[in-house]
């Protein structure tokens, strides 16, 4: 199997970021002595080019196969490096652009504007240190959040609704999502979180979906672990876009998409839920009551207002029989749904709790400030939401995907108190 022009594009790109990138470390260590100047060259062409032979090779290794904790890492890593080198090529850029314009200064403008604009060339080491910094920094935070994805974070919400029954009202709601047990690699790490769940004490536990990066067997070594979330009126749960196995290369596909193995492996996984003690809403709902006071759970199956992800959602079958419940909370994995669908159509829904952005597991969070790259892709990314007197709270995930860390976003157990 050869590379194809999308590789060989990437292979190209790379080598030009490198040697960019290159000219300015040499441009740092020049006047050095040659032991320094060596060592810096060779460890800086030496993960370079395992980086660009890595790529190089992906079209003859079974990627697909190897071990998902090492591919992880191993593209965290890639990543980390090609984004800190861009950073850097940034400041240089920014550098050669105003090169470029004291030299136009220089060849056409006055002596006056001559000198001014040679005021300040020295400002050329200044960005270059400044663009190495801030790749640096970067890709040191990376690593870094390696060791934060078990880092588990409780987050306390107080909610106040006032169509909420007074038999309701004190309600004790745990919230997670997004567990992808896929990735998990330390049972003793998760378990601790496990413990957090159990230690708030909750009425009731609320899962928003993602449970497996793609296949149900991920589960097998976590059952002992997850069924041992409980709480007094149950554990309801609901699926996420992972949840469907729409990622995973399965070798019975069909030209027309069907698989075999891919169907029953949906099947094992709701069997997984109620393995666990779990109730899985599969487009549907149940009543709560309490002193013959009634409120409404509705569980849709994943919706995405994005054309990538997977819509198998179906509120209006959701949502029938609960039409004289006085407060409804929606289990729906995605947060667009809330926008292009839930608070048009449906105002009497008082509270949607979703996951699936994981914040993008890197970002800044400091009171009464968030940041995350999330927030170019979703308006609803993290946290607390109100439109009206409808809430949306955003989970920003129990477990990781992809990048195997955490940086600022951590994750999270969400204890919502309804008052």
């Amino acid at each position: 199997m050869r590379p194809g022009l999308n590789s060989i594009v990437l292979i190209l790109f790379l080598l030009l970021l490198d040697v960019y990138v290159f000219m300015a470390i040499r441009s740092l260590v020049y006047l050095s002595s040659p032991r320094i100047r060596t060592i810096t060259y060779t460890s800086y062409w030496t993960v370079s080019a395992i980086c660009v032979t890595m790529i190089a090779l992906l079209p003859y290794i079974n990627w697909h196969n190897w071990p998902s904790n090492l591919k992880s890492y191993l593209m965290a890593i890639f990543i980390g490096l090609v984004l800190a080198k861009l950073f850097v090529a940034v400041f240089l850029l920014i550098d050669d652009l105003r090169r470029l314009v004291v030299y136009l200064i220089r060849k056409f403008g006055s002596s006056t504007a001559t000198t001014a604009a040679t005021d300040g060339i020295s400002r050329s080491q200044f960005l270059v240190k400044l663009g190495l910094l801030t790749g640096g920094a970067f890709f040191g935070s990376l690593i870094y959040g390696f060791s934060n994805k078990y880092n588990y974070h409780v987050r306390k919400v107080k909610l106040a609704f006032k169509e909420l029954p007074a038999s309701f009202k004190g309600l004790r709601i745990i919230q997670i999502s997004d567990v992808h047990s896929g990735s998990f690699t330390n049972k003793a790490a998760v378990m601790k979180g496990i413990k957090l769940i159990n230690d708030q004490k909750p009425d009731l536990v609320l899962f928003t979906g993602d449970l497996v990066n793609d296949r149900a067997v991920e589960m097998d070594e976590w059952m002992d672990v997850f069924n041992q979330i409980n709480a007094p009126m149950g554990v309801y749960s609901t699926l996420g876009n992972h949840d469907y196995g729409d990622y995973y290369p399965w070798p019975d596909k069909t030209p027309d998409g069907f698989s075999a193995m891919k169907h029953e492996n949906l099947e094992q996984l709701k069997a997984v839920h109620g393995k666990l003690g779990w109730r899985l809403l599969m487009n549907e709902n149940v009543i709560l009551e309490r002193n013959n006071e009634k409120i409404a759970l509705i569980g849709i199956e994943n919706w995405s207002a994005i054309k990538r992800f997977p819509r198998y959602g179906d509120l209006k079958r959701a949502y029938e029989g609960t039409q004289d419940i006085p407060f409804k909370i929606l289990l729906s994995h995605d947060p667009t749904h809330w926008d292009a669908q839930v608070r048009p159509e449906y105002p009497d829904i008082s509270l949607m709790l979703a996951g699936h952005t994981h914040g993008m597991q890197f970002g800044v969070e400091i009171p009464g400030f968030k940041w995350s790259p999330a927030q170019f892709f979703y308006k609803e990314w993290a946290g607390l939401y109100k439109t009206g007197k409808q809430l949306l709270y955003v989970n920003r995930g129990f477990g990781f995907l992809g990048y195997p860390g955490r940086v600022g976003i951590l994750p999270e157990i969400t204890v919502i108190d309804l008052v």
